[in-house]
């Protein structure tokens, strides 16, 4: 007589496997905007650091309040489940890398020039950071300066004090020029003036602000928000995407943090890094 089993057969023998989806591994590296699942919490990776389970990150939240979580499961980055890894030590840089941030080929152990005639001036101190950060290099080996303006509305006395000539141009980059506009006229009218004509170029892009020219994926978010005309542009930003914005120290601390993503000229949008290239060339043309 058969033998009769009242459990039936083993599901672990039955052949099908049951596959656990894989959550995708996110490094924790300082400047990741995090939430963890269990509680809501959200908070900035400030470090990772040695603790007393292994490896821990500090996270500070848009209070200032800080708090330590241990790696793995059970976070949300952009609103996905991930799990977050300990970062990999960065490489060393190489002895004598082949190109700058800008994609230009690198020049090994070649020293800054004493500051030429030409300049480039931007509208403002972020505005020179960022172009820093990407042509810095090309920039120094080309001895040309880049200086903040302040604003389009100074630019005829500064031009004039400055007197340009062909061993002293002067390019400039502005801000969201709109054809039509007070500034697209005062730009149109400084490049036609007899005495420098030539020798200042005005070219603006198409950004409200220099942030929106960073590619919004290397800040960790999905596009930059709109902020409506009347309300103070960066702090409406700031709002909408999820960072501090109290005063002007969040938004200081926002602008080393964007500054900090960017690394190469791929990291900007081409409408910006064109113009910037095309003033380069425009301030060096009788160099070489």
């Amino acid at each position: 007589m058969p033998h009769h089993d009242p459990y039936g057969r083993d599901v672990l023998s039955s052949g099908r496997t049951h596959a656990r989806k894989q959550l995708p591994e996110v490094p924790a590296r300082p400047g990741l905007v995090v939430e963890v699942t269990e509680t809501g919490y959200v908070g900035e990776i400030i470090r990772i650091e040695k603790a007393a389970g292994g490896i821990a990150m500090i996270l500070e939240d848009r209070r200032g309040r800080r708090a330590a979580f241990p790696l793995g499961p059970g976070y949300l980055v952009e609103g996905r489940a991930c799990v977050l890894t300990r970062p990999a030590p960065r490489a060393q840089a190489p002895a004598k890398p082949e190109r700058t941030a800008s994609g230009s080929r690198a020049v090994a152990h070649a020293p800054a020039r004493v500051a030429r005639g030409s300049r480039i001036w931007v509208e403002g101190k972020h505005d020179a950071e960022l172009v820093e950060a990407i042509w810095g290099d090309d920039l120094r080996i080309e001895g040309v300066v880049v200086e903040p303006l302040g604003g389009l509305d100074d630019l005829p006395e500064a031009i004039a004090e400055f007197g340009p000539d062909p061993e002293h141009r002067v390019g400039v980059l502005a801000d969201h020029m709109v054809a039509g506009t007070k500034e697209m006229r005062l730009a149109e009218s400084v490049m036609r003036e007899p005495r420098w004509a030539g020798n200042v170029r005005v070219i603006g892009h198409p950004f409200v602000d220099v942030w929106q020219a960073v590619r919004p994926e290397v800040v960790g978010i999905r596009a930059w928000p709109q902020v409506p005309r009347g309300e103070d542009w960066k702090t409406g930003v700031l709002k909408r995407i999820g960072w501090p914005h109290a005063d002007h120290r969040d938004t200081a601390r926002a602008w080393v943090r964007i500054l900090k993503s960017v690394r190469t000229i791929a990291d900007v949008d081409p409408a910006l890094s064109g113009r910037v290239e095309e003033l380069i060339d425009f301030v060096t043309v009788n160099r070489h």
